[in-house]
């Protein structure tokens, strides 16, 4: 092994780059444009739901409730008589419908425990799922403050005192950012690597460097080294001026120490890519192997569901997963500001978990070149 052979494979790599709009474009998208989509799109925010209102009581606490329902959460609900709810519903301009019965208010102020009917458009899954919980927590406020003035507001036994850490605001779109960083940096990292080689091998350079005096621990090395670069910059870029300057997320922790952790999962991402590449024979068979790859990469990491809700078995596998460790380590130090103390086990497995892809895309280089000799 030679390292100027290195350098110097690494070098042609991103001059072929450079060469390549569509490569850089999809660069520059998926670390800005990408990244402010994830912050607005978050699928389980509740934003303007379309709410509307069958008020049987027409009382004051009916009308009360009927006004607690404002944006940005909800839309200003509709009041509509009985016989037009389902036909809105049917036709998909309502989310949500609240039935109140009559006389609503007469029973809570005598003490019983009345009903009140919620409909809900269960297509619409991200807010059908949280609004529902939206709903009654706005009922029951407004039921117990209505209440209160007519009798005597009891002491709860227990005062909860509730602190909000790493997002005191809860914002999601703190949360979308971020996780749109990490899985562009993976995906970006594989693209770039596996593309270098299908390339190469559509145009015939393969041949070209075999009969050059160099190995094919060189080649593969070159690739990883200029392709992880590539996205170690992009991505360190994206954090300071989309991530912090124009989404204005707050970050915890150290960025260096992020950008360290980067590096190594670049190590074992790109050495994947490599190793899909050498089952590609074209740039479409590639994108068809990266589908099968990356989404349980993306969906099973727990960068979107908590590992904790997934199978024991889903659990274990995605263990040997880089983005498993991935995720850990950035949300650690991004969003909690963790120190090398606490993430060094995440590095570490990041570490092994590279060594281990980069040997075994290396020995399928190694055969894949060797039949081309």
């Amino acid at each position: 092994m030679r390292a100027a052979n290195i350098l110097h494979l690494g070098v042609k790599e991103l001059w072929g780059l450079a060469r390549d709009p569509m490569m850089l474009a999809l660069i520059v998208f998926a670390f800005s444009a990408s990244i402010y989509a994830g912050t607005k799109a978050v699928p389980e925010t509740l934003n303007k739901a379309p709410i509307a209102v069958v008020d049987y009581d027409h009382s004051p606490l009916s009308g009360r409730i009927a006004g607690a329902f404002y944006p940005p959460q909800f839309l200003p609900p509709e009041l509509i008589s009985p016989a037009e709810m389902d036909a809105r519903m049917d036709a998909g301009l309502d989310t949500f419908a609240l039935v109140i019965p009559p006389e609503f208010q007469r029973d809570v102020l005598a003490g019983r425990r009345p009903a009140l009917q919620l409909n809900v458009d269960a297509t619409r899954m991200g807010q059908a799922y949280s609004g529902s919980g939206y709903v009654q927590t706005i009922v029951d406020g407004e039921v117990r403050a209505f209440a209160a003035r007519y009798r005597a507001d009891p002491t709860p036994p227990v005062d909860l005192a509730v602190r909000v850490r790493f997002n005191p605001e809860l914002n999601k779109g703190w949360f979308g950012a971020v996780v749109k960083l990490i899985d562009n940096v993976t995906m970006l990292a594989i693209i770039l690597t596996g593309a270098a080689l299908v390339r190469e091998r559509e145009r015939g350079t393969v041949e070209h460097l075999l009969v050059m005096p160099v190995t094919p621990f060189e080649i593969m090395t070159g690739k990883v080294w200029s392709m992880g670069l590539v996205v170690l910059v992009a991505c360190g870029v994206s954090l300071v001026v989309v991530v912090q300057g124009a989404l204005a997320v707050p970050i915890g922790g150290s960025r260096p120490l992020f950008l360290a952790g980067v590096a190594l999962h670049l190590f074992a991402a790109t050495s994947l890519g490599i190793f899909l590449g050498t089952f590609a024979r074209s740039m479409p068979q590639f994108g068809l192997l990266l589908i099968l790859i990356l989404l349980p990469l993306q969906m099973l990491s727990g960068g979107v569901t908590p590992r904790e809700s997934m199978p024991g078995w889903v659990q274990v596998v995605m263990s040997a997963a880089p983005t498993t460790h991935f995720v850990l380590l950035s949300q650690g130090v991004l969003f909690r500001g963790a120190g090398l103390s606490v993430v060094w086990p995440q590095f570490l497995a990041l570490a092994l978990i590279g060594a281990v892809f980069f040997g075994v895309a290396l020995a399928r280089f190694r055969k894949t070149i060797g039949t081309m000799a």
